[in-house]
């Protein structure tokens, strides 16, 4: 199960928290690190601090961007360390941990952490199904990254453990898998151009309508076929689109 959880790095400054994440992943048993835009690695100080967990570093994947971190993911687990203009489903670590075991066994879920002095983008969380946020003592909320990383990793073992005595139900069973990480990426794209075409959407002027469409879509975790049928509705908008605007045409020609 804890084969299919991925660390995702964002864009990691210092080598040595790359080597402290590692450690604190494979304390609790998670193999799997993704290293989105490392501003230095390989590292021998990321080597230090990894101490026994080396072999982590070693088979770590370095990506150069977010979605190919995420592609074939189901899930999709942003860490947020401040409340956001528009809010989105929002997790504490322990529920995280909990969402993170039942869904696991059935498709690749990943946990995604920011930069060291900004974290993760606006753009970047709303690739996320849902966000986490460790609740830290308000006075000093600043968490090293891999003691982030050691937090979150604890919850998803200690839910392991609940899961393996039946404490955890599963995943309610589907008949159809979650629409994959980069499938949805593809469907906003599409999304936003067919808005685009009908003068739903300006992009000028976009305010917070695909955030906003985002975030609903998150909500109802679409699956691959539930996908499949809106891109196909998409398409049909758009050609109907393109028919009005053909018939204005030859009507001013004419």
């Amino acid at each position: 199960m804890l084969d299919k959880v991925r660390i995702v790095l964002v864009n990691t400054t210092h080598p040595g928290n790359i080597g402290g994440a590692a450690r604190a992943m494979k304390n609790m048993g998670l193999g799997q690190l993704y290293l989105v835009e490392p501003q230095e690695f390989p590292a021998d100080r990321a080597v230090w601090r990894a101490a026994g967990a080396v072999d982590v570093l070693d088979r770590a994947i370095v990506v150069p961007t977010l979605d190919d971190a995420i592609a074939g993911c189901g899930l999709v687990v942003g860490a947020s360390a401040r409340d956001r203009r528009i809010p989105w489903p929002l997790l504490d670590p322990r529920q995280c941990g909990e969402r993170v075991v039942s869904e696991a066994a059935s498709h690749p879920v990943a946990i995604v952490f920011g930069r060291e002095d900004r974290g993760l983008t606006n753009e970047e969380l709303q690739k996320c199904t849902y966000h986490v946020h460790i609740p830290a003592n308000a006075e000093y909320s600043s968490l090293n990254l891999a003691a982030a990383v050691q937090v979150i990793s604890y919850e998803i073992r200690m839910a392991m453990l609940a899961a393996e005595h039946g404490a955890i139900p599963p995943l309610q069973e589907w008949d159809l898998p979650p629409a994959r990480a980069e499938d949805v990426e593809l469907y906003f794209q599409h999304l936003e151009q067919a808005l685009t075409e009908i003068d739903f959407y300006d992009p000028a002027n976009p305010r917070q309508t695909m955030t906003r469409l985002r975030r609903l879509y998150g909500r109802i975790r679409l699956d691959e076929m539930e996908l499949s049928i809106l891109r196909g509705v998409l398409t049909a908008m758009q050609n109907v689109a393109h028919k009005l605007r053909r018939a204005r045409s030859d009507d001013r020609d004419g």
